[in-house]
């Protein structure tokens, strides 16, 4: 008995220390207000709009606020989310409250902006509904991602309109925000999202694993990234998962887009007639393709977080990373700060190789605290939430903790010249950059999902083939014949792009797991047909 007593004592104590030894902690809070809000954002960003908002709220209502951050991976996890979340309180409302019955039918159509001349009666019944309701998901605020994921949700209907355009007209003018630049869209014209930070995409590289490597310059366009020499050293993101890495190869294709228009006589004042504009689209479309599949033939590893890549050349894992702009500029500040002397990690913007486009913020629908959700939409948007993104921490007006080096969409923010001690990046000007791309749109813009698919299926789903296949072309010399087979992207050719489409938007996506089965196992076989042409050239 003793000794079974002196175990249970253990086991008590075992339990029990940990919660002996734990720092005591001060009661939460208690707030007048709470917002919540779902974002891809990092924790440095979360933290200083925590505070400036809290401070900005105070001062303006009397109230305190808490912001309820739901953070569950990236853009592309979030729209997954709230498909499904919609979905299930969509069915909820339709089958209580409104007493009908659900059907596979109304599960696809509730939120189709674009139903067919066809679809049911009782489908578009459906969708009026969801258009008249305050179903909701149980959040207030979408916050963060880009440009093609909130047009989707405002398609969708999942969120509705703010305001702000009624409220701040001075704000959405050309001089402040204007409505699109450099093709780009940066907010929607019925209120139904405001963009209030820019995102350029580029090239982070390691100065040490450039100098082991023998390259005579770092790379700094999009171009560079295929060097042989890169094989096995390029951090990349896959983008079906990652928005912005989807984005950058989407500027990859339109610079090579741009460019064959340029070759065949097209200037900013000069177009070209419909076949060769047409011509210059399906060339550059393959051209494009050609180098992000080389790229990811290069590639170290595909990740499912954006946020990898930088990390990893930091640590010298990797050479060189495709990045967001502030991913790659807050590592390597990161890194300048431990060392000294010349700076280790570089990110550059490839010249004429990106857009400014923007991370949007949209209230979405059933949100049940609007007002102050509304305030905080305000907030990002006020000149006090735009000097968080590129003021120093501690600066008067800036964050108190974290440099979030990100470049704020207010064009008359870059017009105050006494602000130049205090931001981050004192010589990034987004509005004066004349070397920037120019966003068309109707190229790619119809295709962003279908791209990213593509790109996914060539490079990452047939990785080993496409790396060995590239492996051996280096080592014959890169043979033309060799070369012509691995390059051959006539499966996923620009005007294929439709049948493509077409089969991702089936209802039933067994049709998209079957297209992306067939596609794999064609790019294989060519892989591995380019691969025994490379070996023949060194026979």
């Amino acid at each position: 008995m003793f000794k079974r007593a002196v175990i249970i004592l253990a086991l008590v104590a075992v339990v029990a220390l940990p919660f002996m030894l734990r720092s005591k902690q001060a009661p939460q809070q208690h707030t007048d207000d709470t917002i919540v809000v779902i974002t891809p954002h990092n924790e440095a960003i979360r933290t200083e709009y925590t505070r400036g908002f809290a401070r900005w709220y105070r001062e303006r209502t009397g109230r305190t606020v808490l912001i309820d951050w739901r953070v569950i991976g990236g853009t592309s996890d979030i729209t997954r989310f709230l498909e499904s979340e919609y979905a299930a309180a969509f069915r909820n409302y339709w089958t209580g409250k409104l007493s009908k019955p659900w059907s596979a039918e109304i599960q696809a159509g509730f939120g189709n902006a674009r139903l067919p001349a066809d679809a049911p009666a009782v489908v578009r019944e459906a969708r009026e509904a969801f258009l008249a309701s305050e179903v909701s998901c149980g959040i207030d605020l979408f916050y963060g991602g880009g440009s093609y994921d909130f047009i989707r949700q405002a398609d969708a209907g999942r969120i509705v309109a703010v305001p702000l355009l009624a409220k701040h007209p001075d704000w959405f003018r050309d001089e402040v925000i204007p409505q699109a630049y450099s093709g780009e869209t940066y907010w929607d014209r019925k209120g139904l999202w405001y963009g209030n930070v820019l995102s350029t995409y580029g090239i982070l590289y390691n100065r040490d694993s450039i100098q082991r490597l023998g390259l005579a310059h770092p790379p700094v366009r999009w171009d560079d990234l295929k060097d042989p020499r890169l094989l096995g050293e390029i951090g990349l993101a896959d983008p079906t998962k990652s928005s912005s890495i989807a984005k950058a190869f989407e500027n990859m294709i339109q610079q090579k887009i741009q460019g064959r228009r340029a070759a065949l006589g097209a200037s900013l004042e000069k177009g070209l007639p419909a076949g060769d504009e047409a011509r210059a689209v399906r060339e550059g479309w393959i051209a494009g393709l050609q180098l992000i599949q080389l790229i990811g033939a290069n590639a170290r590893y595909f990740t499912d977080s954006s946020q990898k890549p930088p990390i990893d050349v930091a640590q010298g894992d990797c050479a060189v990373g495709i990045a967001i702009d502030f991913y790659g500029r807050a590592q390597a500040e990161v890194t300048e700060e431990r060392g000294k002397g010349e700076p280790r990690l570089v990110f550059v913007t490839p010249r004429g190789g990106t857009v400014s486009s923007v991370d949007p913020i949209a209230l979405l629908r059933g949100a049940r605290n609007r007002e102050p959700a509304e305030a905080f939409m305000e907030y990002t948007l006020s000149m006090e939430g735009q000097k968080l993104w590129n003021f120093k921490p501690g600066t008067p007006g800036g964050p108190e903790r974290f440099a979030l080096r990100r470049l704020p969409v207010r064009r008359d923010f870059y017009a105050h010249a006494e602000w130049k001690p205090y931001r981050s990046d004192p010589d990034a000007l987004p509005f004066d950059d004349q070397e920037h791309l120019v966003y068309q749109s109707a190229w790619t813009g119809g295709l962003f999902r279908e791209m990213a698919f593509v790109i996914r299926i060539m490079t990452l789903d047939t990785r080993d083939e496409l790396k060995e296949a590239w492996q051996q072309c280096i080592r014959a010399g890169l043979p033309a014949d060799a070369m012509g087979v691995l390059g051959d992207l006539s499966l996923v050719s620009y005007d294929r792009m439709a049948e493509i489409k077409r089969r991702l938007d089936s209802k039933d996506k067994v049709d998209e797991i079957r297209l992306a089965k067939e596609l794999a196992a064609q790019f294989r076989r060519q892989y591995q047909r380019a691969a025994e042409l490379a070996r023949a050239q060194k026979r």
